[in-house]
């Protein structure tokens, strides 16, 4: 019991490191979740201060799901390591060093994912494209990819384990961080994506 407490600090201690926040900052000397959408993610990176900029963001908040899932397998197998990244997701949601308001944790679910299993990462991926090439919405595209994750995992790996229990809480979260967005959707207001370069 005591090595999952361990690897539960460990995963919320380093999502907590949130690159949007620091990135802007060390670049721009600004508070990314002042403009935009508010959102300490790599979307309102993108959107906010350019694609490079937002392409670092997410690179980072990939390696950070990365390390904090990796240390957890080092630890305590697979279920060590979806605990790590289900933390290292709380962290980057409500981190303990920004006054607990971070991003949305789609970049973190993803590198998660993309170490566990890079086959499923892929499918989910390109789900997630296509959503956006048709509706340029990268909440839609959250929502439906992240969603697919329980019964993709379930078909392929045939058992009720660890790892799709605490996937789909990190599913959950991911939903319930995109509830504003959900509300949106649903009234026709969500606005698509795009860069807007005259608040960089």
């Amino acid at each position: 019991m005591g090595v999952y407490l361990v690897i539960a600090v460990c995963g919320y201690l380093i999502g907590s490191v949130n690159s949007a926040i620091l990135l802007v900052r060390l670049i721009y000397r600004k508070d990314v979740r002042a403009g935009g959408s508010g959102n300490a993610g790599s979307t309102n990176v993108t959107r906010t201060y350019g694609p490079w900029l937002g392409a670092l963001t997410l690179l980072c908040d990939i390696l950070k799901a990365a390390l904090a899932s990796l240390l957890g397998r080092h630890l305590a197998g697979d279920t060590g390591y979806m605990l790590g990244g289900l933390f290292c997701l709380i962290g980057h949601c409500w981190p303990l060093y920004f006054r607990f308001k971070g991003g949305k944790g789609m970049a973190v679910a993803a590198g998660m994912l993309l170490f566990y299993d890079w086959k499923l990462f892929l499918v989910i991926a390109a789900v997630f494209a296509a959503v956006f090439l048709i509706g340029r919405r990268v909440s839609l595209s959250t929502i439906v990819s992240v969603l697919l994750f329980p019964p993709l995992y379930y078909l392929t790996a045939r058992r009720l384990d660890a790892v799709l229990v605490i996937g789909s809480v990190m599913c959950a979260l991911v939903v319930f961080q995109h509830r504003a967005n959900i509300r949106r959707l649903i009234a026709g207001e969500e606005p698509r994506f795009r860069i807007d370069r005259r608040k960089r």
